[in-house]
C-alpha cells in the first residue's frame, strides 16, 4: 500500500470535541433527562424516550449510525422500544463534492493522481457511514471500484464511541439484565478496524483465497499501487441489488440462498471467519445467479475454540444434551452457569438452530411472518434475564449472533426454502479444532491479517 502525505488525521482534538458537541447535545440531554425521571420516582415512557434519541441522531452521520443499527440487531442489548426507532435510521451519509474528492486524492496518491485512472467518475457510485465508492477505469481498461474514507473518520469514531456509553448508560437505568460492557468492548475494536483500509485489503486476499475454488462466490481484486490506509482500489464486481430477486422464481432464490449459506458458513467452520456485516448493500448477485462479496471492513476473527463451541452446542441441542450445551457456552467464555440460565441461553439457542436442527425443506421464519420472527423467544428470553441477570455475554457472541440473525434476514427477504440441516451438516462434517486452528493461522499469514492475540 502506498501514501504521500504524513497520517495528520489519526485523532484530531479539535474535529473530536466538534463531534461530541454534535451527538452529545442530544444523546447526553436524554440522558441527563432520563436519569432525572428516575431520581423523582417517575416512570419514563420508553417509546417517548426511544423516538426522541432517534430524532437526536438522525440529522448526524458516520459511525454513530452504524453503531445505532449495530445495537438494533442484537437482542436485549436496547430496549425494544430503541431497537425499533434505531433500525429505521439510515447508515448513508451524503457523498463528499468533487473538490474535496480531488483533495482526498491527493493526500492519498499525490500529485497527478487522475493519470493513474483511465477514467474517473466525479459524482459517487454508492455512499456509507465511513466512506463512498467511485466507478473508475484502469489504465488497462479495467473496470474499478475506489473507496476513499471521508476526513477526520478517527475523531468521529472515538467521539461516538464515547457517547454510546451514553446510550448503554440509559439501557442499564432501564434494564439492567444484559451488562453490556464486552459488547461495547467488542464494538469498539470492530470499528477501530474498519478504518483501516490496508487491514481491509488483506481481508480482501483472505477471502480471496478461501473461495479461490468457490465458483458461486466472487470477491474483488485489490490494486496494491492505488490504496493507502484510506484509499481502497478494487476490481468492479458487475451485479444487481439483491432484493431485486424477491420476485424471481423459487429456484433462482434457493439457488442465491445457498450461495449465501456457503459465504457464511464455509469460513466460519473452516477457517474461523465471518462476514460481519449483514447489511443487504454488501451482497449482489450476479448473471448466474452466484454473489458478490463487497465490503471487508467488518470480518470477525475466532479462536478455534470458540468456533468448536458452535459445533457442540448444535450437537448438544440435537441430543437434547444439557451437560454438554453448558460446555459450549462455558468455551464461548459465558461466566458462572447456573441450570436457569443455561435454560433460558438455550431458548435462544434454539431460535438461530431451528432451521439447520429441523431435517426437511422449510423456510427459515417456517410460517411466521417476518415482522414477528424472533419476537417470542426474544420477549422470553429476556424476561428471564431480568430475573437472572445481569449476564455478561462474551464479546465473540455479539457479531456472531448479529450476522447469525443478518443472514436469517437475507433468507427471509428471498423467501428462500432449504434444507438448512443438510447444508449446515455439510459444512461441519469432519470438524476438528486443531486442523482449524492450524489452517486459520496459515491462511491469515499469507494474506497478511493479524491473527489475534486470544484470551486466556
Amino acid at each position: 500500500m502506498s501514501g504521500r502525505e504524513p497520517d495528520d488525521e489519526a485523532n484530531r482534538l479539535g474535529q473530536r470535541v466538534k463531534r461530541y458537541a454534535q451527538v452529545g447535545a442530544g444523546v447526553g440531554g436524554l440522558a441527563a433527562k432520563f436519569a432525572g425521571q428516575r431520581l423523582l420516582g417517575m416512570t419514563p415512557d420508553n417509546d417517548r424516550t426511544a423516538r426522541e434519541l432517534k430524532a437526536a441522531l438522525g440529522g448526524l452521520k458516520g459511525p454513530i449510525m452504524k453503531v445505532a443499527q449495530m445495537l438494533a440487531t442484537v437482542p436485549d442489548v436496547v430496549p425494544a422500544e430503541f431497537a425499533v426507532e434505531l433500525a429505521e435510521l439510515q447508515s448513508s451519509a451524503p457523498p463528499m463534492g468533487w473538490p474535496f474528492v480531488r483533495r482526498r486524492m491527493r493526500a492519498e496518491l499525490g500529485a497527478g493522481w487522475e493519470s493513474r485512472y483511465h477514467a474517473f467518475e466525479r459524482e459517487a457510485a454508492a455512499a456509507a457511514s465511513l466512506g463512498q465508492v467511485h466507478r473508475a477505469t484502469g489504465p488497462d481498461g479495467r473496470k474499478l471500484a475506489v473507496k476513499l474514507q471521508y476526513p477526520d473518520m478517527q475523531s468521529a469514531v472515538d467521539a461516538d464511541l464515547n457517547q454510546l456509553g451514553i446510550v448503554f448508560s440509559i439501557h442499564r437505568r432501564i434494564d439492567p439484565a444484559i451488562d453490556t460492557r464486552e459488547i461495547y468492548a467488542e464494538i469498539r475494536e470492530r470499528l477501530h478496524e474498519e478504518l483501516d483500509y490496508a487491514r481491509e485489503a488483506a481481508h480482501i486476499r483472505l477471502y480471496a483465497a478461501i473461495f479461490a475454488s468457490e465458483p458461486r462466490i466472487a470477491v474483488p481484486e485489490v490494486i496494491e499501487e492505488l490504496s493507502t490506509r484510506r484509499l481502497l482500489t478494487m476490481s468492479w464486481l458487475e451485479g444487481e441489488p439483491l432484493l431485486n430477486f424477491r420476485d424471481h422464481p423459487l429456484d433462482e432464490r434457493n439457488r442465491i440462498a445457498e450461495a449465501m449459506f456457503a459465504a457464511w458458513w464455509f469460513p466460519f467452520s473452516h477457517y474461523g471467519v465471518i462476514h460481519g456485516d449483514p447489511h443487504l448493500g454488501n451482497y449482489t448477485v450476479r448473471r448466474d445467479l452466484g454473489i458478490n462479496l463487497l465490503d471487508y471492513g467488518c470480518i470477525r476473527i475466532f479462536p478455534a475454540g470458540f468456533v468448536e463451541g458452535v459445533v457442540e452446542l448444535y450437537r448438544a441441542l440435537e441430543a437434547d444434551d444439557r451437560d454438554r450445551a453448558a460446555a459450549a457456552y462455558a468455551r464461548w467464555g459465558f461466566g458462572t452457569l447456573s441450570n436457569e440460565l443455561i435454560d433460558v441461553l438455550n431458548v435462544w439457542a434454539r431460535f438461530i438452530y431451528a432451521p439447520m436442527l429441523d431435517d426437511r425443506v422449510r423456510s427459515v421464519a417456517d410460517g411466521v411472518s417476518a415482522a414477528e420472527y424472533g419476537r417470542k423467544e426474544a420477549f422470553q428470553v429476556h424476561q428471564a434475564l431480568r430475573k437472572l441477570g445481569p449476564v455478561t455475554p462474551p464479546r465473540e457472541f455479539v457479531f456472531m449472533d448479529r450476522a447469525a440473525i443478518g443472514l436469517g434476514g437475507v433468507f427471509l427477504h428471498l423467501g428462500a426454502e432449504l434444507n438448512f440441516h443438510r447444508l449446515f451438516n455439510e459444512t461441519i462434517e469432519n470438524f476438528d479444532a486443531a486442523r482449524l486452528d492450524k489452517r486459520q493461522s496459515a491462511a491469515l499469514k499469507k494474506a497478511g491479517v493479524p491473527k489475534p492475540q486470544w484470551r486466556a
